[in-house]
């Protein structure tokens, strides 16, 4: 059995079905030359038939890179695959993963079918789905609670018919480890012919046991993880690619490896959640804020004498400068190039001017000048909206009604309004909808500080429907109140134009 482990991401597929996460072909395509920076093996760029922007999506992101695999999902349906293998004309390696539920669960209840019925479209799919590419990948969805017999009867059926890589999904995160390491070995050791195709795993994080599981599968002879960047993904997520990684690496004595870059996990994790505005939680193995921290004495005085001590990967490995520049006011433009840099971020000198005159005055209201600081500030100037905020004004007090004066810029044309409303945030918006004028209603306002302390940047999430159709907005700034106008902004710039 090969000792080298394939990693297949999804973060622009499962991952991006996260609401709120939605990414625009640009952004799909940044993430996706980063992912092949990385040295993942296949990119799961998107469900081309699912809508228009799925299959741009996977078009794009097909002439963008070079050395990944280029996978579309379907269903097991002609028209699904079709589309797919249409998509995925200009990519140099391309892949169709296409498949079927085959739990009795699924087969009973969102099927209305029967398990010899199932085999039958499974197979058919796998054949049609040949018909346009060499490389097809099979997946059993909720192989987790399939029973081991049905399901080695359906990879077998599928490995006849032409299947490259078979997928054993935990759809939805059911299965304890040496369950799903049993059932893994169970089909290694009772299909004829499964010794010449890829397992692959595709583990959710239901029960919180994602990476145990991918792990345990992959000690029963599956060669394919299926991840996500930060372990984003819907419900409560997938498989995290760097936990994956960063297990097998300590590990040595497993002997099980992937072509993984892992100085570049930091990087790409920074990027993926600054683009999809998913905070990542400071204590997330590998990549949270805290996970090289250390607040207790005893732990300081032992990493300080030998880092190995509470330390089983040396951030260094990951792509975390420990000789971090502390950035304040008196920082100047080398130090935070540096720290851009570092962050993987890299600017030209007009916009990092920009960036540098907003950092003097976050910097002067703050001790201390964050990496979220440094993110936010070098995000505004990371797109191209149609409408920015020029200036705002709001009075608001006890016992008086709050007034909001504003001014946006349009196309480079200037418009001003004035409104009020309940409160310096609402008036703020209603001053936004006397100029865009469209009917919109925010369904969802979350507000987030990115550390702690009054004079911390505060992050916006906003949810606002238009035409029927919701639209995420995002900002962050050290006044809540512009935050909170620029992530309306945020959302309406979304809306088709």
């Amino acid at each position: 059995m090969s000792d080298r482990l394939f990693i297949f991401d999804t973060t622009l597929r499962d991952g991006e079905q996260v609401p709120g996460c939605q990414l625009n072909t640009v952004e799909k395509i940044e993430v996706a030359k980063a992912l092949e920076g990385l040295g993942v093996d296949v990119i799961e760029a998107g469900f081309p038939v699912s809508s228009p922007g799925d299959f741009k999506s996977v078009e794009e992101i097909s002439k963008a890179v070079t050395w990944p695999t280029i996978c579309a999902l379907t269903r097991a349906v002609e028209n699904d695959i079709r589309v797919a293998a249409d998509a995925l004309k200009y990519a140099k390696r391309k892949r169709i993963h296409t498949g079927i539920g085959t739990s009795d669960m699924h087969i009973k209840y969102k099927f209305n079918s029967n398990r010899e019925e199932i085999i039958e479209r499974a197979v058919a799919a796998v054949k049609y789905a040949k018909s346009f590419v060499e490389d097809v990948q099979f997946y059993a969805e909720d192989a987790g609670r399939t029973d081991n017999e049905y399901l080695a009867r359906v990879i077998q059926a599928v490995v006849k018919a032409g299947a490259t890589v078979v997928n054993i999904p935990d759809t939805t995160g059911y299965c304890l480890p040496w369950e799903f390491r049993d059932k893994i070995a169970y089909l290694m050791e009772h299909v004829d012919g499964i010794h010449n195709v890829v397992i692959a795993t595709h583990c959710h994080n239901d029960l919180g046991m994602a990476t145990a599981n991918t792990i345990s599968g992959i000690m029963g002879g599956a060669r394919q993880a299926e991840v996500t960047i930060n372990g984003i993904g819907e419900r409560a997520g997938n498989t995290s690619l760097e936990e994956v990684v960063m297990t097998l690496r300590s590990h040595r004595e497993l002997g099980i490896d992937s072509n993984i870059n892992a100085t570049k996990i930091t990087h790409i994790s920074r990027l993926v959640s600054s683009l999809m505005n998913m905070p990542v939680q400071p204590n997330k193995a590998i990549v949270g804020r805290n996970a090289f921290a250390h607040s207790s004495g005893i732990h300081q005085d032992g990493v300080l004498k030998n880092r190995e001590s509470y330390e089983i990967i040396d951030p260094k490995d990951v792509g975390i400068d420990e000789n971090s520049i502390v950035l304040t006011a008196r920082s100047g433009h080398a130090a935070l190039k540096h720290r851009l840099s570092v962050l993987g971020i890299e600017l030209e000198k007009e916009a990092l001017d920009k960036v540098y005159e907003n950092f003097l005055k976050l910097a002067d209201r703050k001790k201390e000048v964050t990496d979220d600081d440094v993110l936010m500030l070098a995000g505004e100037h990371r797109e191209n909206h149609r409408i920015k905020l020029d200036y705002l004004q709001v009075s608001s007090g006890v016992g008086i009604k709050s007034v909001a004066s504003i001014c946006l810029l349009i196309a480079g044309e200037r418009f001003e309004a004035c409104a009020s409303g309940n409160g310096p945030v609402d008036a703020a918006i209603n001053a936004i909808k006397v100029i865009i004028r469209r009917q919109m209603l925010v369904k969802e306002f979350l507000i987030q500080a990115i550390n702690k302390g009054s004079n911390d940047v505060g992050k916006v999430h906003m949810t606002v429907e238009y035409d029927g159709q919701h639209y995420y907005g995002f900002s962050a700034n050290t006044d809540i109140i512009a935050a909170s106008a620029e992530a309306f902004i945020d959302a309406i710039n979304k809306f088709p134009a």
